[in-house]
């Protein structure tokens, strides 16, 4: 029965699609053509608490400090984003009717070292090869065209973003260091067993290991988020971003960066109920977000800023 299932072909269902095939929707079906977005450009959008932006992908430089106005010494990671730009452009799913997908890719490569099918799935989107591919879901209000190129200053000094990277791994350890064991006592009369991480199981009730028992293994090599990171400053020339605190992953591995979704997202949320102004949705004086997104052309053309960096909470002003 099996085989003849096999033999059996199936119905090619397409679920993604290019900003070509998204701006011109195929005539033959009428629910397609109503659900896919007609991008005309990146019109400048004013942001609300229910715009989700793309994000970024940034490779992680090192550590540092900055000082704010009132003298306060604050550790920041250096975040540079390399040749972000968007890929393709896929209609929402049924799942969710709402959230537009953007694939962004960054960091060229050169078509030598590209796999074949990478590479025509570049060439159709006309951008060049990228090392590092990352899909971020977003509103009707931040679509953007293929091969729009994404800056720093898509973020601003004073929001809060959530970093995403895989952890720096640190092979097969035990439970003191993977877990922060005490351990048993280095005295007399217990040799070389004070490492261990002591029983693990009972008598012959139940007479098994507990699932999800901590004991040895592999330590590190995972994904995990950082939330609630304070952006610092945004070089608009070198495309950096100094956020405050760690991130996870090694220094030139790949991270992306969002906007947070407890202290941008959830809160802007819940001011906006409360009836606040539009001036409070954000904290610390942030009062909007760059909406589509802060594009490369937008910036030239509006004239940005080389260098925007946050002051401080003003303690010494008040």
């Amino acid at each position: 029965m099996r085989s003849i299932l096999r033999t059996i072909q199936k119905p090619f269902s397409r679920g993604l699609a290019t900003v070509s095939e998204v701006s011109e929707p195929i005539a033959s079906s009428s629910s397609s053509s109503s659900s896919t977005p007609n991008i005309i450009s990146n019109a400048v959008g004013k942001w609300t608490p229910h715009t989700m932006r793309t994000g970024l992908i940034a490779r992680k430089r090192g550590m540092t400090a900055l000082w704010d106005q009132d003298g306060r010494r604050w550790p920041v990671t250096v975040l540079q984003v390399d040749s972000n730009q968007v890929v393709r452009v896929s209609p929402p799913p049924s799942t969710s009717p709402l959230l537009h997908t953007l694939q962004i890719g960054s960091s060229n490569r050169s078509e030598k070292t590209t796999p074949s099918q990478q590479l025509g799935h570049f060439k159709k989107a006309g951008v060049e090869p990228k090392y590092k591919l990352k899909e971020f879901q977003v509103t009707q209000d931040a679509l953007l065209q293929v091969g729009t190129e994404l800056n720093a200053a898509h973020f601003v000094p004073g929001q809060y973003v959530d970093v995403q990277g895989i952890t720096i791994g640190k092979g097969f350890q035990g439970v003191m260091k993977r877990y922060g064991f005490r351990g048993l006592k280095a005295s007399h009369g217990v040799s070389v067993k004070h490492r261990s991480g002591g029983s693990i199981g009972q008598n012959q009730d139940p007479g098994r290991v507990i699932p999800n028992k901590k004991m040895p293994g592999h330590m590190g090599n995972v994904t995990r988020t950082t939330q609630n990171l304070l952006v610092h400053k945004i070089d608009n020339l070198l495309n950096l971003i100094y956020v405050r605190g760690s991130v996870p992953g090694t220094d030139d591995s790949f991270l992306s960066i969002i906007d947070s979704k407890k202290s941008v997202l959830s809160k802007s949320k819940l001011s906006l109920k409360k009836g606040k102004p539009e001036n409070e949705w954000l904290s610390n004086n942030v009062t909007s977000l760059p909406t589509p997104a802060g594009t490369k052309d937008r910036i030239q053309k509006e004239n940005w800023p080389s260098v925007v960096e946050w002051k401080g909470e003003g303690w010494s002003e008040k």
